[in-house]
């Protein structure tokens, strides 16, 4: 299955509510620091919008709801890795994405042979503290080069106006988080974002 070039991730499944009827193809949802319950709660809502709108929904973190709620895909970071159990969602055929910032790290996640690789931050990033400094796109190309077949998503300060540059870099897919959700229009950002990746 080939995966949309456009993907955002957001906090919260209203945002799918009011976004997915734009084209919202692929997208993730990535709840942070709220019960189980309510995680649970909005997968479900999650999980019936894209139904509706026909999109692709990767769950963030949260493998083992994600096996209860018969969702297809998984997104884990690094330290998530240490926690799930790849075998049990693999065993499903649960497909599953991971994050990578640094030649290790990329090591270890092609040895769960994933459906996609993330590479980030590859511009300044405002969304999360982290210790990895920009990666540019020259390590872009080199990760691509480097996984050959699988899909590589760039992460992390992407905008519109960048997105044409990461593409000519090797990345196949564009994932996007605070260029939508902190603007003045998401509506309108998400109609320039499919446009310049479609």
């Amino acid at each position: 299955m080939k995966l949309d070039r456009f993907y955002p991730i957001f906090d919260d499944s209203s945002w799918l509510k009011r976004l997915l009827p734009l084209g919202i193809k692929l997208v993730q949802l990535r709840v942070k620091d709220k019960s189980v319950n309510n995680v649970r709660e909005q997968l479900i809502h999650a999980k019936e919008l894209c139904e509706t709108y026909d999109a692709t929904l990767i769950v963030n973190d949260y493998w083992e709801l994600a096996i209860e709620l018969r969702c297809d895909w998984v997104h884990l970071g690094q330290e998530d890795l240490d926690e799930a159990d790849v075998g049990a969602l693999k065993k499903r055929g649960i497909k599953l994405g991971l994050s990578t910032h640094d030649q290790d790290e990329l090591d270890r996640a092609l040895t769960f042979e994933p459906e996609y690789i993330a590479l980030g931050p590859v511009y300044p990033t405002i969304l999360k503290k982290m210790k990895w400094h920009e990666q540019g796109l020259p390590r872009v190309t080199e990760w691509k080069k480097y996984i050959r077949d699988i899909p590589l998503v760039a992460i992390g300060g992407m905008t519109v106006e960048r997105t044409a540059g990461v593409f000519e870099a090797g990345a196949d897919i564009i994932s996007v988080v605070t260029d939508i959700t902190l603007n003045k229009s998401p509506e309108t950002r998400v109609k320039s974002w499919i446009d310049a990746t479609r």
